[in-house]
């Protein structure tokens, strides 16, 4: 487990960049959607995960050290939290995440509150 949220845990990942498009995400209570898309840049890890019709289509970028586990052989990412609190993530936006600084603190700040960085559990 790791303190930094931006960070994959340690082992988790294969740090050559290993490609998780298209892997299915399991919350702690269930299927929840695809990987869409990933970085692995240092510090600033993370995986947008489209949650299909579930809920209408959402994506949502969660940070890369709420995965607990990467199954390769049934291509599937588990990560820490539920899907209710997945479904009241900020929405991923495409469109300015890299630029705006004020989105990825309030993603920091929504994750922060939750899981493994500390708060408790939504």
């Amino acid at each position: 487990m790791t303190d930094d949220m931006w960070t994959y845990r340690s082992g988790i990942v294969h740090p050559s960049g290993e490609d998780l498009v298209g892997f299915r995400v399991e919350a702690l209570d269930g299927h929840i959607g695809k990987v869409d898309k990933h970085s692995h840049d240092v510090s600033d890890a993370y995986l947008v995960v489209d949650t299909g019709v579930w809920i209408f289509g959402k994506e949502v970028l969660i940070p890369a050290g709420t995965v607990i586990r990467v199954d390769r052989d049934s291509r599937t990412v588990h990560v820490e939290a539920t899907k209710d609190q997945i479904k009241a993530a900020p929405e991923f936006h495409r469109d300015n995440h890299l630029r705006d600084p004020n989105y990825r603190f309030e993603i920091s700040k929504y994750y922060d509150g939750m899981g493994p960085f500390g708060g408790p559990r939504i």
